[in-house]
């Protein structure tokens, strides 16, 4: 793989940590400006609206501007939202630098999803993919956990300037690994916007905005699953997140390579698999040693969607394969909201801890069934070019 994805890498770590190890500094956040945990936590969901909301507007924006520079000015935006939120005298500051870093977030990966696949052969594209991918889920196994302890031992506002820092890092390997011609300019946003008129593309990013909604319907609630119902401590949740995260590592790199080899097949038997991991943990919840397993493979099926996922909305996006891959970030953050909502409606209405897995498989099941749709019209469209040429 060439040393340009390392840059993609690097960037997508710095972007992964920031997003998530929010969440372990709910209760210095909280404490530092006299708000509440649930308000603190509006920073979460301030940073999912960004992304939703900058992933198809800064790729359309930017539809003219060759992709390296779209790159380096993301991580130009996401040095600056991480800096205002290290130095935010006040909650709404806070926020404010929040939502400038998500901005560039769905962007981001948007974009450099189409750059990732131009460095290498068509064969390898999803691999590609991944591979920028692998920074994202390094940040679950390694950068939260350290970020959270960093701003934990050093008050929360550390973290973000060395989030800034890996930025910067990323930034400069963007500029020096990242080959110019890799990029391309567009034949303008008009052009571009005139793919979602094929229904191919907005069934990849259905498919995408529900398997990844079945993954955080039960992720969400994942602390209070293991602690009430599997009977963990409080302080054995941090190494389960590990070995989800570590299962999150393995799945990418793995859905990536099936993905090259046979990319609606792969889809196929992932989304299946998911589906069927959350059904097991409904289960195996109940108990410490299978509930640790049962969330390493969770992880692995549920992360192992995001390259093929990607690689679809790219195939189907013709001639915009950036604005749709950017779209598709942000049916990933629809999916993650959509999805932690309803497994959080199923406790709310007394179901128990364990709920949220019927939601999460029935979600992957519908994400299985759409992609049974696009696959049978990829097959139909295929017998009549053939019938068509025949003709001829």
């Amino acid at each position: 793989m060439p040393a340009a994805l390392l840059a993609l890498a690097i960037s997508a770590f710095g972007i992964g940590t920031t997003e998530f190890v929010i969440m372990g500094l709910l209760p210095e956040v909280a404490g530092d400006f006299g708000v509440s945990i649930p308000s603190a936590g509006l920073l979460i969901s301030g940073y999912a609206l960004g992304v939703v909301i900058g992933a198809p507007l800064l790729t359309a924006v930017a539809s003219r501007v060759p992709r390296k520079t779209v790159l380096v000015g993301l991580m130009v935006l996401f040095i600056a939202g991480n800096l205002i939120s290290a130095v935010a005298p006040a909650y709404g500051l806070l926020m404010t630098g929040r939502i400038v870093a998500a901005l560039s977030h769905g962007a981001f990966f948007g974009v450099g999803s189409v750059v990732a696949a131009s460095l290498v052969a068509p064969a390898k594209q999803a691999s590609a993919i991944a591979m920028m991918f692998t920074g994202l889920t390094v940040a679950n196994v390694l950068g939260v956990p350290a970020g959270t302890a960093l701003g934990q031992a050093l008050g929360w506002r550390s973290t973000f300037w060395a989030v800034s820092v890996l930025g910067v890092i990323g930034l400069v390997g963007i500029l020096t690994l990242v080959p110019a011609q890799a990029t391309t300019e567009s034949k303008g946003l008009r052009s571009e916007l005139a793919v979602f008129r094929n229904p191919q593309v907005w069934l990849a990013l259905a498919m995408t905005a529900l398997g990844f909604a079945g993954v955080f319907a039960s992720f969400t609630y994942i602390a209070p699953m293991m602690t009430e119902v599997a009977g963990f401590s409080a302080g054995a949740v941090t190494w389960l997140l590990v070995l989800f995260g570590g299962g999150l590592f393995v799945g990418n790199i793995l859905g990536g390579k099936a993905a090259d080899r046979n990319l609606m097949p792969s889809l196929y038997v992932i989304l299946a698999a998911l589906a069927a991991v959350l059904i097991v943990f409904v289960f195996t919840a109940h108990a410490q040693l299978p509930a640790a397993i049962t969330i390493a493979v969770f992880g692995a099926a549920g992360f192992a969607t995001v390259a093929p996922l990607q690689a679809r909305v790219m195939q189907k996006a013709e001639g915009a394969p950036a604005l749709a891959s950017a779209a598709n970030i942000a049916a990933f953050n629809l999916g993650n909201a959509a999805g932690a909502w309803l497994g959080g409606a199923a406790i709310e209405h007394g179901l128990g801890y364990t709920a949220p897995n019927w939601i999460g498989a029935a979600l992957a099941a519908a994400g299985l069934a759409v992609a049974v749709l696009s696959g049978l019209l990829d097959r139909k469209q295929s017998v009549t070019v053939t019938e068509e040429a025949l003709t001829r």
